[in-house]
């Protein structure tokens, strides 16, 4: 069941990409960045939920996780822009 959403997700996010190209937008480093950040997250999350803990731990440390992927991705964006 997990690896169904793994894929499902990894096929979503995909079918985002093909569907910017069709839309002609550029791919730029920040949209990059994003993807990376999208199948880290989605990769992480299959493995969270095949832990075998609470499911309230489970939501809670992919929350966290989630929280500090965007402040790092954040802290990169602003780097970037000030260098």
């Amino acid at each position: 069941m997990l690896e169904a959403i793994a894929v499902i997700l990894s096929l979503a996010f995909i079918g985002w990409l093909i569907w910017r190209a069709a839309k002609k937008k550029p791919i730029t480093a920040h949209i990059a960045m994003y993807g990376l950040c999208c199948g880290a997250s989605i990769f992480t999350i299959a493995f969270f939920m095949t832990m075998d803990i609470t499911k309230m731990a489970k939501i809670v440390a992919c929350i966290v996780i989630g929280i500090i992927l965007i402040f790092v991705a954040a802290r990169w964006q602003q780097r970037a822009k000030s260098g």
